[in-house]
């Protein structure tokens, strides 16, 4: 046997030589971390992810945020192209993943736990009384945000595609939730476009989530459609479907007025205080 390196044994059984190597493995997969982390549950449950992805667990790991993440998030660089929180994410996973894998989707539970590991779970906030239009100041627990609820009978585990028969052409659309490959993909060219002075961000959301036209995956084709024949009415039912079907953290929210004492419902809106509290940035 050819010498490998002055420790390999030369003379050694299959027998052992496998025993070796599945003692490697397992050594490998013991994670023994300087910093503390946790557990994190995705919307999706892994369902969407395919079988032999990391993802599929349906959690990742992530470390809570130090300084080197702080130094991320005032990157004035990153925040002007639009990746710092792309940038912090990555910086705080732990597990083993793709990130360009991941669906966009469980990217709000990703960011939800990121701020909680940084900051706590309490979050300062402003949100407007649909009524009375009037501003008001609450604290939102993050832990009692709850995930939106889907039709699970639609998911096939493993797939991420879903058949859909458009009301009025009744042509056969295959359509996908998006990745956050597909993401960069879509803010490329909707940057690109509107330096040609158009905006197309729904034309062009649509061309990436619709994978395949009565059975034909072809792009081009694809793309026509989109652009020339997709009626309104379509293109709304797909939305709608896909809000049916796509897992995520539900933002909206229960507040108390204190004026009136009454509880009105709202969107929780996201400002760069969610990772920056103390500071502005």
């Amino acid at each position: 046997m050819a010498k490998v390196n002055d420790e390999y044994p030369g003379n050694i059984s299959d027998e052992k030589l496998k025993e070796i190597a599945t003692q490697q493995y397992q050594k490998s997969e013991t994670k023994n971390y300087d910093f503390p982390t946790e557990i994190i549950e995705l919307p999706s449950k892994g369902k969407l992810y395919a079988k032999d992805s990391e993802l599929s667990k349906g959690t990742i790991e992530m470390k809570y945020m130090s300084a080197k993440e702080e130094d991320i998030l005032t990157n004035q660089s990153y925040i002007k192209n639009g990746i710092v929180l792309d940038k912090l994410f990555k910086s705080l996973i732990v597990s083993n993943i793709n990130y360009n894998d991941l669906l966009v989707c469980d990217k709000n539970a990703i960011m939800i736990a990121a701020r909680i590991l940084g900051y706590g779970k309490n979050y300062d906030c402003k949100v407007i009384n649909p009524e009375t239009g009037d501003e008001v100041k609450t604290t939102i627990d993050l832990t009692e945000l709850k995930e939106k609820e889907v039709d699970w009978s639609l998911i096939k585990e493993g797939v991420n595609e879903f058949d859909l028969q458009l009301p009025m052409s009744k042509k056969q659309v295959k359509l996908k939730i998006i990745t956050q490959n597909d993401q960069n993909k879509i803010d490329a060219e909707t940057k690109g476009l509107k330096k040609v002075k158009k905006d197309a961000a729904a034309t062009t959301l649509l061309k990436h989530i619709i994978i395949e036209l009565d059975g034909d995956s072809d792009k081009s084709k694809i793309r026509r459609f989109v652009d020339n024949e997709l009626l309104a009415i379509e293109a709304r039912e797909i939305r709608k479907f896909l809000r049916k079907i796509t897992p995520d953290i539900d933002l909206n929210i229960e507040v108390p007025d204190e004026e009136t004492g009454d509880t009105f419902r709202s969107q929780l809106n996201i400002g760069v205080d969610f990772f920056w509290p103390d500071a502005e940035i």
